[in-house]
């Protein structure tokens, strides 16, 4: 099974890549950078003693032409793409007002528009051969509020709402688009997520400007109470080795607050989309 996985340089990216090679799977691992990358070193030396196969391309998901260059040549490469793993995703935290524009539109580009991009270059393909599993990876925070995440949260809730129509609508064309609801785990993204770069607004706060750094800590600064990043890689594996009749719509992987609000939410949706679903007559076969 080929596996197409992007933001593989570090975090949920490198570790998921690693699993799925000891578990024998070809895995296309894809980066904005590949020359001069440590990672890419590291990984290849890590595949020599696995079962899997490695292939490592350049993509960035910000750049249609990349994106297509880098499915094109894996379509030449292994002729074919099973399961994309949508995880290259960046985080922001501080007063929600005093994030930059141009801050609040890098956070989109990739957190919905690279997923966008993604999904109209492998679309085709998985179209023609009426398979294919697509998995985006979300947040609990796609469904449930933190303070002083706004943007990133409003980027999350966007993708929630960006899969779940995929999900409907191409579940009957034999292809599976999934959310997977992650929680807070130990991997880089904790450690550098972006700081608002609006330093007079900040300023006008007096006092209270360093509250966020109360509830998300200081840039840099080590969790050691996060969970390892392991478990969600090794729950993305048995999400694609799940029969597809048996998988849901959303998954949520958060040991440190067991999904707290989140199932709640997700359990209240599914049976509200379902009424309205009957109600309007849709298709039951779009159903999750």
């Amino acid at each position: 099974m080929n596996v197409l996985v992007t933001g593989c340089s570090k975090g949920i990216g490198r570790f998921t890549t690693e699993t799925l090679l000891r578990k024998g799977y070809t895995v296309i691992a894809t980066m904005r950078a590949v020359k001069g990358i440590k990672a890419v070193e590291e990984l290849n030396i890590f595949a020599t003693q696995t079962k899997g196969k490695l292939i490592i391309l350049p993509l960035d998901v910000t750049n249609q032409l990349s994106i297509d260059v880098a499915v094109q040549n894996t379509l030449q490469l292994v002729g074919k793409i099973d399961v994309v793993i949508n995880n290259a995703g960046v985080g922001g935290t501080g007063w929600t007002e005093t994030f930059t524009m141009s801050q609040i539109e890098r956070m989109f580009d990739v957190n919905v528009f690279g997923i966008q991009r993604m999904m109209k270059a492998v679309l085709p393909h998985m179209r023609q051969k009426k398979q294919g599993t697509i998995i985006n990876i979300s947040s609990i925070q796609g469904r449930v509020v933190f303070p002083y995440s706004g943007i990133y949260t409003a980027t999350k809730f966007a993708l929630e709402g960006l899969t779940e129509s995929y999900h409907y609508e191409l579940k009957s064309l034999g292809i599976d688009v999934l959310l997977v609801e992650a929680g807070g785990f130990s991997t880089s993204f904790e450690k550098t997520q972006t700081k608002p770069n609006d330093i007079e607004r900040i300023a006008t706060y007096g006092n209270l400007k360093d509250l966020p750094e109360k509830v998300w800590g200081k840039k840099g600064e080590d969790k050691d109470f996060l969970p390892s990043p392991k478990i969600l890689a090794n729950a993305l594996a048995q999400l694609i080795e799940t029969p597809k009749e048996k998988r849901k719509l959303r998954t949520v992987i958060d040991p440190l607050l067991d999904g707290l609000g989140t199932l709640e939410i997700n359990a209240t949706a599914e049976k509200s989309q379902q009424e309205l679903s009957k109600k309007l007559q849709w298709d039951i076969e779009h159903l999750p």
